[in-house]
């Protein structure tokens, strides 16, 4: 419980002359001078603990770049390009072999559509929100509830037929909606005003229906299966009879591509297909006999680019925390207290304030043990069965200036020859998840970060983490006991300051009182 300061009772310096407030005042200002050392250290334990989370942040930004640097497609990038990209185009994985493809692409997968064979109409135009009992079909019109099948083929080419249902106070826009929602929409309906038309499609594209039932087409339906509505109301059909009573399909569309593939014919449901991890895209027909050539490269040029901003974001950390490690600490420039702030701009506080935080983490052990760490990392052989064991051989090098603190160059040219000639070697000299010796560069750098990262979360914690939880924390919390300590003996001290004063008063007060009497009997 802090104690108050008692201001009742006190006599100030009305015998004496004394200016008691005025000396009470200098006297705590001399008291409270170890005060404001000790907020001092408490505000200089705040900024460490914030410039040691400012370090860790480096070192996670960086850690999220490791993780591409882990991944096989970072060394192994494909480009792809085609003598015509009009008709077919691809892209390829990083195990696809490099390499040109021949492509001759004779038709293109599309979509089954329908449609009905006039307008549905009658005498006035239909409201495809309004009630179907109020519309004027020209067709059979809608009195009562009902409902209708229809079909559609799976990629097994198995029929699955769907029932349904619709009430005469429902509107065509509902009921086409359901359609869609019944089937899973594999089948999209809609009414086009301007035509006047419905419009039945599938959703996907190819030829999944192999059968002759409903003349082969993808959307099934016909008076007979209980689809009357569709029929008759909606004017679609699935068949046209010919003059010698055979019936052709209505419904277009809904056909499988075909390709060549160096000279191998492939009939897929959709316009692409993956061969040898490369996909092919298709977009048109080619001519006949005049195929397309597809050729798989190596993409060396994006890797390199991959690999230099790996480095490059390394060598800003390294600046970054070398800056800390190596900056000068001002000891003339103490945090300010409240009172110097008082008789301060913001300009000059913040000035200060950048002098008083340098040197924070000046020659700190954790962040010089990880960097000496990070730096033998990438100076360390490697043993693997590829082609490079040492960053060197694949122009990775540290700076010759040694002030620059382990900082990475690159030669470009050696960089891009081992990528372009070895690069599964150059991913497991970087990225080799062994243990022991074999391990690649980038695990081992990861480990060594994940280690300092630990060291200072322990020191300094996370944002958001209580403060006995890490030991800057715990010397925090100690010191603002202290602090709390000694403010109150502060009021303890200026309530006897006062005390004494007063009494003071008051026996000078009493000399007078007795020293006027005195005279008033020497006067009779």
């Amino acid at each position: 419980m802090a104690y108050s300061v008692n201001t009742s009772n006190r006599v100030t310096g009305l015998a004496s002359g004394i200016d008691t407030e005025s000396m009470v005042k200098e006297l705590m200002n001399a008291e409270r001078k170890p005060l404001d050392k000790m907020n001092q250290d408490l505000k200089w334990q705040t900024w460490k603990r914030d410039a040691y989370r400012e370090v860790n942040k480096l070192f996670s930004e960086l850690d999220q770049k490791v993780l591409d640097m882990k991944l096989e497609s970072t060394y192994s990038q494909k480009s792809t390009s085609s003598t015509n990209s009009s008709a077919v185009t691809a892209s390829a994985t990083p195990s696809a072999s490099s390499g040109s493809y021949q492509i001759e692409v004779n038709q293109l997968a599309t979509s089954a559509i329908n449609m009905s064979e006039s307008t549905i109409s009658g005498s006035s135009k239909i409201d495809a929100d309004g009630k179907l009992s109020e519309q004027d079909f020209a067709g059979s019109n809608i009195t009562g509830d009902g409902s209708f099948n229809i079909t559609y083929y799976n990629e097994n080419g198995e029929g699955q037929t769907k029932n349904i249902s619709y009430s005469a106070d429902e509107s065509l826009n509902t009921v086409l909606d359901r359609i869609g929602s019944e089937t899973n929409n594999e089948i999209r309906a809609s009414y086009d005003e301007n035509s006047d038309k419905v419009i039945l499609e599938r959703t996907k594209t190819g030829n999944f229906n192999k059968s002759d039932e409903f003349l082969g087409a993808e959307i099934g339906f016909d008076g007979q299966s209980g689809s009357d509505f569709l029929v008759d109301t909606l004017q679609v059909k699935n068949g046209e009879q010919q003059d010698d009573g055979s019936w052709d399909k209505v419904e277009t569309g809904g056909t499988d591509a075909s390709f060549l593939y160096n000279g191998k014919e492939f009939t897929p449901h959709e316009n692409s297909y993956e061969i040898n991890n490369i996909t092919f895209n298709f977009h048109g027909t080619t001519q006949e006999n005049s195929p397309a050539t597809v050729t798989v490269n190596e993409d060396v040029e994006s890797s390199f680019e991959q690999i230099k901003g790996f480095v490059e974001k390394y060598n800003e950390v390294i600046d970054e925390v070398n800056g800390k490690l190596n900056a000068e600490r001002n000891r003339d420039y103490q945090p300010l207290t409240d009172a110097q702030k008082d008789e301060m701009s913001e300009n000059e506080i913040e000035l200060w304030n950048e002098k008083a935080k340098s040197g924070m983490l000046r020659n700190d052990s954790i962040l010089s043990g990880g960097m000496s760490s990070m730096r033998r990392d990438w100076y360390s052989t490697v043993d693997n069965d590829g082609a490079f064991q040492h960053l060197s051989e694949i122009g990775i090098s540290t700076t010759s200036n040694y002030m620059d603190g382990g900082k990475l160059e690159i030669n470009e040219t050696k960089l891009k020859d081992a990528l372009r000639e070895d690069p599964d070697s150059v991913h497991k000299l970087f990225s080799n998840d062994v243990e022991g010796s074999g391990r690649g560069i980038i695990n081992r750098l990861e480990d060594s970060m994940d280690q300092t990262i630990n060291r200072v979360e322990e020191r300094a914690g996370k944002a958001g983490a209580t403060l006995q939880t890490y030991t800057l924390g715990r010397q925090m919390v100690e010191a603002q006991s202290e602090i709390s300590d000694f403010e109150e003996r502060l009021t303890q001290v200026e309530n006897r300051y006062w005390d004494q004063f007063t009494r003071m008063e008051q026996a000078i007060q009493q000399m007078n009182a007795q020293s006027s009497q005195l005279s008033q009997m020497m006067a009779q």
